[in-house]
């Protein structure tokens, strides 16, 4: 089996394959939570749609969601795909945190020490690790490489790292494995975020990657260990 290719090498050949990202346009800590929140299982179109309709019909403020009735919540909750009844309930949970708990400055939590800036959002419906890390990476408060699950599982596939039982467990030997080999500043971990992420989508997927197609075809274990059966007829 191969070895890992340096994770340097796996950025630029990435970059190479499908150009230097777009940076992103959500950089608000409490606009990241409701990002996450405001859809489910859906693809980034319907995700953006449902939030580009909270933020105009509501507004992303603490008191408007506050203020805003459980139907108009509903309303923008259908757009972003399953149960939508709960995410209603969700983005509701998020305003009363963000407006009871943290004085309508989720800002603030940014400046708090490290563990203590994670625990403080992960109070929030569906932010764990991962999900924390992301904010703090995208507000360049902490130069973090957080992974997703596509992001995740090429860099498994690529051998960084054994699968385990749990994905907090994945997760982490990830992050040990690449803790001496991450760029140093924020654009350049933003961008490998999101060139794992799109890599993960539209190669390297869950079922049925396409391997034949893929820049990091010739250093992958994955690859390696399925032989011709990783190039679908």
């Amino acid at each position: 089996m191969p070895q890992p290719p340096s994770f340097a090498r796996v950025l630029k050949t990435l970059e190479k394959f499908y150009g230097h990202p777009k940076p992103p346009k959500i950089t608000d800590p409490l606009e990241l939570v409701l990002w996450e929140n405001v859809a489910y299982l859906a693809d980034d179109e319907k995700r953006a749609a449902a939030f580009a309709a909270l933020k105009k019909n509501i507004g992303t403020h603490p008191r408007q969601i506050l203020d805003a009735s459980p139907a108009d919540l509903l309303e923008i909750t259908k757009l972003g795909g399953m149960v939508p009844e709960l995410r209603a309930q969700r983005l509701r949970q998020i305003a009363e945190l963000a407006h009871w708990i943290f004085k309508d400055d989720l800002k603030s939590v940014l400046k708090k020490p490290l563990p203590q800036a994670k625990k403080d959002l992960k109070r929030f419906p569906t932010i764990g690790d991962p999900g924390a890390e992301k904010i703090l990476m995208l507000t360049r408060t902490c130069p973090l490489l957080a992974l997703e699950s596509n992001g995740l599982r090429v860099l498994l596939r690529l051998g960084f790292a054994e699968e385990k039982k749990s994905y907090s467990a994945s997760y982490r030997a990830v992050q040990e494995a690449l803790k001496d080999q991450l760029p140093s500043s924020y654009d350049a971990l933003i961008a490998a975020h999101q060139l794992l992420r799109q890599h993960g989508q539209e190669l390297c997927k869950r079922s049925l990657p396409l391997c034949a197609t893929c820049p990091l075809q010739s250093t992958c274990r994955y690859f390696q260990g399925r032989g011709s059966a990783a190039i679908p007829e």
